[in-house]
């Protein structure tokens, strides 16, 4: 598993990179003292692990941790306690350690970690579409849409609707399972309750973007990922 550390402070660095250098199935790639300056390591190779540290330069881990659309598995290190419930709450955090911990916790986050990336990449395999058609499951009525006529995809409560060029579907289901499906060079997450096809996109103004006569708002915490992909 390859993993990096996001953390201000060297000793603490040090610490880290002797306990991951007794696990061979640990890779380390790099460190950094902030969160903006591993973002281009985050963005362009796999990351399985990150461990964060919360108090950084720049932005908060937990902040920037929200800003990206499919995080790895974050094991924070912090030598506070009061974040421990705020981190619990996002899905990709899958432990807390509050130093100085041992090599003892150390080595059951990291099993907890690799209980939960083997949990992922079995569903990501489970739920691996090898064309560019999906059949959808409504009503006991199979209905075949292609990927690339897809214009975007809306979540309400358990449910979502699926517009593309052959009209909408809504059905149970939800957006997490959507990313999975959906190639990730072409679709985008833009907010908690929508994800839009890129090339449907007619112009983004404000904290709207526009698709054909639709609007849709683009969420703060996603902005900057949507400018980013649109404007490389």
């Amino acid at each position: 598993m390859k993993c990096i550390l996001i953390e201000d402070e060297i000793p603490a660095q040090r610490i880290l990179q002797n306990y991951i250098s007794k696990l061979p199935n640990l890779e380390f790639v790099a460190s950094f003292q902030s969160a903006l300056e591993a973002n281009a390591t985050l963005q362009n190779q796999p990351i399985d692990i990150v461990f964060l540290d919360i108090n950084l330069p720049d932005i908060s881990g937990i902040d920037y941790m929200k800003t990206l659309l499919n995080p790895p598995c974050i094991i924070i290190t912090t030598a506070y306690h009061e974040h421990a419930v705020e981190s619990f709450e996002l899905d990709t955090i899958c432990d807390y350690l509050v130093k100085p911990f041992s090599f003892e916790r150390f080595l059951k986050a990291i099993n907890k970690a690799n209980k939960n990336l083997g949990v992922v990449k079995k569903t990501a395999t489970q739920q691996e579409i090898p064309s560019d058609t999906l059949f959808l499951n409504i009503d006991k009525t199979l209905h075949k849409i292609s990927m690339c006529d897809i214009i975007y995809i809306e979540s309400d409560k358990n449910y979502v609707t699926v517009v593309s060029e052959e009209g909408k579907f809504c059905y149970l289901d939800s957006l997490k399972n959507w990313m999975l499906k959906l190639p990730p060079t072409e679709f985008i997450q833009v907010h908690k309750s929508y994800i839009v096809n890129c090339r449907k996109i007619d112009r983004i103004s404000g904290n709207l973007l526009y698709m054909n006569t639709q609007k849709i708002p683009i969420g703060r915490l996603y902005k900057v990922g949507l400018l980013k992909k649109l404007m490389p």
